[in-house]
């Protein structure tokens, strides 16, 4: 599946809910199928800064492609974590760097998110970014 095919299955998704009650719950429920980060990696150099939450991210480089696991204390932190690693693993480091996160508007998740979540989010995309660049 393309980057663009996995963005445009998340708007999709999302927009199968009327409310944003169902859409937390999916959020939730994409963040207990998170790959979750080795407990042994959760270390403070992997923290992202800039979360309200403790969220956790390693990425690594597998035949030349971005895989990221993740963890964090909060549940629908989890599942934007979530969505995110979902849309990112298997793609190139270029293709991650370069990336338009235009699905998050789609799903009117930014205008859903507290503003020390949406600084997060911002945050959890920025290190995802930087991790490609610093691996392209």
């Amino acid at each position: 599946m393309t980057f663009q095919e996995k963005q445009q299955e998340l708007i999709d998704d999302f927009a199968l809910f009327d409310d944003w009650e169902g859409k937390y719950e999916y959020l939730i429920d994409l963040g207990k199928k998170l790959p979750i980060i080795a407990p042994e990696l959760k270390t403070e150099s992997r923290l992202v800064q800039g979360c309200q939450s403790r969220v956790w991210l390693n990425g690594d480089l597998k035949n030349g492609k971005v895989e990221f696991t993740a963890d964090s204390d909060a549940i629908i932190t989890k599942g934007i974590i979530s969505l995110l690693v979902n849309v990112f693993n298997g793609e190139s480091p270029s293709t991650v760097a370069n990336a338009d996160m235009d699905f998050i508007n789609k799903i009117g998740l930014k205008e859903h998110l507290s503003p020390t979540r949406s600084n997060g989010l911002v945050s959890m995309i920025k290190q995802m970014k930087t991790f490609a660049v610093l691996n392209s």
